[in-house]
């Protein structure tokens, strides 16, 4: 799991570096496929998971989750963008997304991918033996909130191992001192999704696209994390990525 996570996290390195405005999310896919087969050795674990053709979700601006790459799909300046990816290697798979901002974004989609990836880090800081999924959740709804954003009940984190999707669940929001009770060696993500306006959403008829029910925007970010003996080690941690105060390792 750590070796699938950092090759992860190398991805992610890769695509900080690109110019995403003015790419469309089709060529974003077929970069990341020939940087995880050629530069990683590893396969992209999505494509071709319950019958999904590609190896990331591109979800721009009001699309939550699950956004489909195309040709036509295209990243202009100004856009708010969740890049989500999950990569096997040797029989393990680590799951990771970001949400980027692309040129010049306004402050209030600013504000709101600040605070979707600080709600991450506030779910990552309850992590620790003993501690229970409820703890999770519980902080990063209760962060969300206060910042005046509502975070989407429909999808959650999840188990990960030999397999993308295994339990236990890991709803991002809940009551503390409830829910299963985590143990050393548990390896799961945590991937918030924060929405300006309702937590409500829809499904696009494509059957994967997912959109905030009101049209506003939406941000995302996920780490795929293990339980330590004392705290959390976070497997996708990327390069000059800080983890922030109160997560214990």
């Amino acid at each position: 799991m750590r070796e699938s996570g950092r090759l992860l996290a190398s991805v992610f390195t890769m695509l900080d570096r690109q110019p995403l405005a003015g790419m469309s999310t089709l060529a974003i896919n077929d970069m990341v496929e020939r940087y995880i087969v050629d530069d990683c050795h590893a396969r992209p674990a999505s494509k071709g998971q319950y019958g999904f053709a590609y190896v990331l979700n591109s979800s721009i601006n009001q699309v939550v989750c699950h956004g489909v790459p195309a040709a036509g799909d295209i990243v202009r300046d100004g856009d708010i963008v969740n890049l989500d990816i999950t990569l096997e290697k040797n029989g393990f798979i680590a799951d990771s997304s970001k949400t980027y901002v692309v040129g010049a974004v306004g402050a209030a989609a600013r504000r709101l991918v600040r605070v979707a990836q600080e709600a991450m880090w506030q779910g990552i800081a309850q992590v620790r033996p003993g501690a229970r999924l409820g703890d999770v959740g519980a902080a990063i709804d209760r962060h969300a909130k206060q910042n005046g954003y509502s975070v989407v009940r429909d999808f959650c984190g999840h188990g990960i191992g030999r397999e993308m999707h295994e339990s236990p669940e890991v709803l991002n929001y809940g009551r503390p001192g409830t829910g299963g009770t985590l143990r050393e060696g548990m390896t799961f993500t945590v991937e918030p999704m924060v929405n300006q306006g309702t937590r409500k959403v829809a499904t696009r008829d494509d059957g994967w696209t997912v959109v905030t029910g009101d049209g506003k925007l939406s941000a995302q970010f996920e780490h795929t994390v293990a339980v330590t003996a004392t705290g959390v080690e976070v497997l996708t941690l990327r390069e000059g990525e800080a983890v922030p105060k109160g997560v214990r390792g």
